[in-house]
């Protein structure tokens, strides 16, 4: 199935159980085999290569062969020339894969994402925003406002001297909700993505106390990517932003703080929902439940 709008170039190659979206891109020497669906929008580079079959072998012409799963590339993604997308995956919606990527994972969305294997190495329309940027605005000397509603990056007090160094926060003054709960991420491979999630209602606040880590953050509309590379910048979430944590250096010790016990129904792991409730109006009350320890 073919949608309305779309260009096709030369040389493309469309097998049969294959579903593709109105206003799609396909460039020179593309293939797309069985069990591949491109939703709308979606641009794929001269030459780019899918797979559908994990483990490829010759197979005689009685036996019927069909695809593991299906290969997803979701709206408004771009693939660059010659990547590989390898079979089963997803690619995000709104994400871009690299020229020569070799994509063996999904994607998330809004993810830019390069090399061999892929890994993410930003995220679309992202704002970077630091304490020396001077269109951040301030709302007291010690915290700044992001560009995501309701996040703030604070600058927490250094005291140095022949001793050593030392950093604090006080509930109140510098951390903006009482602590509950603390958990550290640490020793995380740097290819790894963590985080990936929003809260309805928890708040939290992160410092990264040794190396460095981003944290990408999404209220459903704009998009702020934070460096935690020192004990003194701390970071706070409130609900309903969607964080993901990456680009971490292999000594990186991340503190987080908590406004609530851990509660499992409090996180909204579906990226699609969450901007559906982002946008949509208030977030549906979390009903109440014995907590447990994370």
């Amino acid at each position: 199935m073919i949608g309305a709008d779309c260009n096709i170039c030369d040389g493309v190659f469309i097998e049969n159980d294959v579903v593709i979206g109105d206003r799609v891109t396909l460039k020179c020497g593309v293939q797309i085999w069985d069990g591949i669906t491109l939703e709308s929008d979606v641009f794929v580079g001269p030459n780019a290569t899918f797979t559908n079959d994990p483990l490829p072998r010759s197979r005689p012409p009685s036996q019927q062969w069909k695809p593991s799963a299906r290969t997803v590339v979701r709206c408004s993604a771009s693939i660059g020339a010659n990547a590989t997308i390898l079979p089963g995956l997803t690619i995000g919606a709104n994400s871009i894969v690299g020229a020569g990527a070799v994509v063996t994972r999904d994607v998330p969305p809004n993810a830019i994402v390069v090399g061999n294997p892929a890994r993410i190495t930003g995220y679309v329309d992202t704002a970077h925003p630091a304490f020396e940027e001077p269109h951040v605005a301030a709302s007291r000397d010690n915290h700044r406002a992001l560009h995501v509603a309701g996040a703030t990056l604070h600058r927490m007090p250094f005291i140095k001297d022949l001793k050593g160094a030392l950093s604090f926060g006080e509930i109140g003054q510098h951390l903006p909700f009482e602590v509950k709960r603390y958990f550290v991420i640490y020793d995380v491979p740097s290819r790894e993505v963590r985080g990936e999630h929003a809260h309805y209602m928890l708040h939290e606040f992160l410092i990264c106390l040794r190396g460095s880590c981003a944290v990408a953050l999404d209220d459903g509309r704009t998009r702020d990517e934070v460096a935690l590379d020192s004990p003194t910048i701390g970071l706070h979430v409130p609900p309903m932003v969607w964080r993901v944590h990456y680009k971490y250096s292999p000594d990186a010790m991340l503190l987080v703080l908590a406004s609530d016990l851990y509660r499992a129904e409090d996180y909204i792991r579906d990226y699609d929902t969450f901007v559906r409730l982002a946008r949509g109006g208030p977030a549906p009350t979390v009903p109440a439940a014995e907590t447990q320890s994370s």
